[in-house]
């Protein structure tokens, strides 16, 4: 498959020494990813360069230089406050900063993270939902803004669904690398990374340099209708990884705590 890479949590007062370092490795393979820029961040837990924090002005304008670069920049919910435990329509996590809290109120919050975005010279149509949680209601509140494209989905390439057109990422990566035909996008959060991930990225980039692609040309690929039948298997797809997922944290959990005694 094609690889395109987008980056979520991009923030004022983010680690911007590994946002950088990864910067360089993109740059080096000439990708240029999707970012994913909270408008307004109140996550304590993307607070984390506290004490060097960029001023407004600054970050603003560093995230237009990226965009001049080739970089797609998408609007990455408007708080990154999660409000609800609903899992919505792609139930990868059950948390979510929209998913639950009817039309009205998701309209005017997805209208204040835009709006601020506009105020900063940051116009996209790309949306990227906090822990890849929304709704129908959140779908029909982007299009009443203008929003016509999502970076979340499964499947091997770009794909419209209730008059959007979503970008899927991918379900595993090593399943991903095996395949020669279609398109993905790795999901990274530079916060989190540790020396095991960068040297992943490292080697993954070398190996598969050809397959490497930038987010513009992942948006100039063929888009498909998607049925209701490929919209009910994505679902028993994400659901799967989340119960997956939470299942291999529980069991370490358990091994942890019985190996401690």
């Amino acid at each position: 498959m094609r690889i395109s890479i987008r980056m979520d949590d991009i923030t004022p007062d983010m680690d911007w020494t590994k946002f950088l370092r990864f910067k360089e490795l993109c740059d080096l393979y000439q990708v240029k990813p999707l970012i994913g820029v909270v408008p307004d961040n109140q996550d304590e837990n993307l607070h984390i360069n506290s004490s060097k924090i960029i001023q407004p002005e600054t970050f603003w304008n560093y995230i237009k230089g990226l965009e001049n670069e080739g970089w797609c920049i998408a609007q990455h919910g408007t708080t990154h406050i999660y409000t609800t435990k609903k899992m919505g329509c792609f139930p990868l996590n059950r948390l979510s900063e929209f998913a639950g809290i009817g039309y009205e109120n998701q309209l005017a919050a997805l209208k204040r993270g835009r709006d601020i975005l506009l105020s900063n010279g940051i116009c996209t149509r790309m949306f990227m939902a906090p822990a890849h949680s929304f709704d129908n209601n959140t779908i029909k509140a982007l299009r009443k803004l203008g929003f016509d494209k999502m970076t979340d989905g499964f499947g091997q390439s770009p794909y419209l669904w209730r008059g959007m057109t979503f970008y899927p990422i991918s379900y595993q990566q090593s399943s991903c690398l095996k395949k020669n035909s279609g398109y993905t996008t790795f999901v990274v959060h530079s916060n989190t990374m540790n020396e095991n991930d960068f040297e992943h990225y490292e080697k993954l980039f070398d190996k598969y340099k050809d397959r490497l692609i930038s987010y513009t040309e992942l948006m100039e690929v063929k888009v498909q209708k998607r049925g209701v039948l490929g919209k009910a298997a994505e679902y028993a797809m994400a659901l799967t990884k989340y119960i997956l997922v939470n299942w291999k944290s529980i069991f370490k959990q358990l091994k942890y705590g019985i190996s401690r005694r």
